[in-house]
């Protein structure tokens, strides 16, 4: 087996697991700056599952956009964190229906025995801590790559 490059996204769907926590700074890196209505998130307690449906920036075609001189795509796909022990959340509020999340960063904690933390940081100081009792994350693209509504790469300047 090979290492992913950037250039094997191209325009098929993203489909990666990580089962290590040397795997999640990868779905990190594809999931940062990625957008989702407060609602599109769910926790199945019975069944220990987060999952949520984003919108999320394709930086691994951010190159070839930029070397064909189209435009920059977002594409609809969907984050599955499996065996959760036990979520929190700060600084969202679940009430507010309308409220739009903007994902900064997905970052593991290890704790013992495989146990740990994965923290997704969310813009305006908000922060999901979903405790997991082993790092088993799937991010799968769910639609077709569609033209960011920007047209601008995130910025955080």
């Amino acid at each position: 087996m090979t290492d992913a490059r950037f250039e094997d996204g191209d325009e098929a769907p993203l489909r990666l697991i990580a089962q290590d926590p040397e795997d999640v700074p990868v779905l990190a890196a594809l999931l940062q700056d990625a957008v989702l209505p407060i609602t599109e998130m769910r926790f199945d307690r019975k069944a220990r599952r987060f999952l949520m449906l984003v919108n999320r920036f394709r930086w691994e075609d951010r190159a070839g956009a930029e070397a064909a001189k189209r435009p920059y795509e977002r594409v609809r796909s969907l984050l599955v964190i499996d065996d959760v022990l036990h979520l929190r959340s700060h600084g969202i509020d679940r009430t507010d229906r309308d409220t739009i999340l903007s994902l900064l960063t997905l970052e593991f904690a290890p704790g013992p025995d495989g146990t740990g933390t994965l923290t997704l940081t969310l813009a305006g100081d908000g922060a999901l801590a979903i405790q997991v009792e082993a790092v088993n994350l799937r991010l799968e693209d769910v639609t077709r790559p569609y033209v960011a509504p920007s047209r601008k790469v995130p910025d955080h300047g």
